[in-house]
């Protein structure tokens, strides 16, 4: 014999899903920190400046939570348990134990993001290659080996077959920016999955006034995964500048780095992927 369910039981049931969905949808929220300098260069600065800004409004509109520090001994375990991805915004930890700290992140499952020159390193610099797993092993990357001078945009090529580049163009207009060129051939290393990369057609790329500075030709890497752990590095991060004119203390940004869509994509992309996926060791 059937029993219809009472008025009350429904009202529990009801209650009882909506209180568990609301739960599971808030448990999937993700946190993020980014670590910043925001001294010195005063393109980074403005790009520091400008994400610490377009980040919470992307927080906001992608339901995560987005924090921030210039506190670098910040940099530790207890800490960096609290948050599921890392963003380096413009430099790298020099100090030992941060470095540590960071690679063990890293290897427990950790994700992280980092934007330009927080892949920085040139012997006989203020930001020596002295970090052989950030450097060699975790990007790949080796030494900074050159840039392009003037900050120009460029037509990048995209690697669609990934989830920080599924809903990108083919090619796509890039912001200006200051592209960097590399000691190791990315191509050949198994562990790096290029997502874009200077597209022929950009060329020449850069103004000069040094010869050296403006690219005529060659394969430029600018955005990469490494198979091995959740990361995305992208190269963008360095806003074109009055640097001929000073207005009191501060210099005249002329560009922006997220005045683009398809950036934008990218990178909004990539951290909903880096927060939401599982990582590879995690599964096994």
């Amino acid at each position: 014999m059937n029993h219809p369910t009472s008025p009350k039981i429904l009202l529990f049931l009801l209650i009882f899903c909506f209180s568990f969905s609301a739960i599971a949808q808030k448990s999937s929220k993700f946190k993020i920190i980014a670590f910043f300098t925001g001294k010195n260069d005063m393109a980074h600065v403005s790009f520091v400046k400008e994400a610490n800004q377009w980040f919470p409004a992307m927080a906001k509109k992608h339901d995560f939570e987005y924090d921030t520090t210039s506190n670098w001994t910040n940099m530790n375990a207890n800490f960096l348990a609290k948050y599921q991805v890392v963003l380096f915004l413009d430099t790298r930890p020099e100090d030992s134990s941060q470095r540590e700290a960071f690679e063990n992140y890293m290897k427990n499952g950790g994700a992280w993001m980092g934007f330009h020159f927080s892949a920085f390193a040139l012997n006989q610099s203020a930001f020596p290659q002295n970090w052989n797993w950030y450097h060699d092993e975790f990007l790949g990357s080796g030494q900074y080996s050159g840039n392009t001078w003037r900050p120009t945009s460029a037509m990048l090529r995209v690697d669609a077959k990934h989830e920080a580049t599924k809903n990108l163009p083919k090619t796509f207009k890039s912001q200006p920016n200051e592209w960097y060129k590399w000691e190791n051939n990315l191509r050949t290393n198994p562990n790096i999955n290029i997502l874009l990369s200077v597209d022929s057609t950009s060329f020449p790329l850069g103004t000069g006034p040094k010869a050296h500075e403006i690219w005529h030709q060659g394969d430029y890497p600018v955005a990469w995964t490494n198979k091995n752990y959740k990361m995305i590095y992208v190269n963008m991060g360095h806003n074109d500048m009055d640097y001929e004119h000073k207005y009191g203390k501060d210099v005249k940004t002329l560009s922006n780095t997220f005045d683009n869509e398809h950036q934008n994509q990218l990178i909004i992309d990539g951290l909903l992927w880096l927060g939401k996926q599982k990582n590879a060791k995690q599964k096994k």
